[in-house]
């Protein structure tokens, strides 16, 4: 079984029958996703599309790009359906899209705190905050810690490596330098595989979509000079551990 821990699945990027292609390519591949929300909206669908489905786990969240004034209505409402969910995501710092610092601070220790009262991993979106989101993830001693797409600096990886934290490597790992160093650096115990989907296609300017997650394990594989089998049975049971 292949991976995709991190993807978008919503309407604000596929047609319900894009999706229904999707899905059946996701089946062939032999892939499991998880969808992530980022809003109000997109968290419902979210919950309506694992509802009964076998190969589509959810995560429920609100990223920092999005409007945050009702958030504390979303976590309430993500707490309600938490046992419908294997984790707490998307939710993180982005200033690079907006500067509202302070504000994204508060809500993602509000996230931190949800996550650790109801057990879950939190996926963690870290973008020109890098650091930031590493130094409140401590202060708020969080343990089950997945960085999606991390692209900060060597320090900050061996940090997070220290902390028994996970890294996310995208599809696009085949083509990216800094995820290649990436992988070579971390162990593949802290490694898990995503696509981001529709963002991050492994060739580059195409729509991304869950099936193709298999590219960054490939690359995973040529990186550590093992088999593509081994890789798929590492990151396997680093997700069991990670997400139960």
């Amino acid at each position: 079984m292949f991976i995709d821990m991190h993807c978008h699945l919503d309407s604000r990027f596929y047609s319900s029958k894009d999706l229904e292609k999707v899905m059946e390519r996701m089946r062939k591949a032999d892939v499991v996703a998880i969808a992530n929300g980022i809003g109000e909206k997109e968290n419902r669908e979210v919950l309506k599309l694992v509802s009964g489905n076998d190969i589509v786990r959810g995560a429920l969240g609100v990223h920092p790009t999005e409007d945050l004034k009702n958030v504390d209505e979303e976590i309430e409402f993500i707490e309600k359906n938490s046992d419908k969910i294997v984790a707490i995501g998307e939710v993180g710092l982005d200033f690079l899209e907006k500067d509202n610092k302070e504000e994204q601070k508060k809500v993602f220790g509000k996230f931190i705190e949800l996550s650790k009262k109801l057990d879950k991993p939190i996926i963690v979106h870290s973008r020109k905050a890098e650091k930031e989101c590493v130094e409140i993830l401590e202060k708020f001693g969080a343990t089950k810690v997945v960085m999606h797409c991390f692209s900060g600096r060597k320090s900050l990886i061996d940090k997070i490596k220290e902390n028994g934290w996970s890294f996310s490597i995208p599809a696009s790992v085949k083509y990216n330098e800094h995820f290649q160093n990436l992988v070579q650096r971390v162990d593949i115990s802290q490694l898990l595989c995503e696509t981001d989907s529709p963002f991050l296609h492994p060739e580059r300017g195409e729509k991304n979509e869950p099936a193709l997650v298999v590219e960054g394990y490939k690359k995973i594989s040529e990186i550590k000079k093992i088999s593509l089998e081994k890789v798929e049975e590492l990151i396997e049971k680093n997700y069991k551990k990670m997400f139960g």
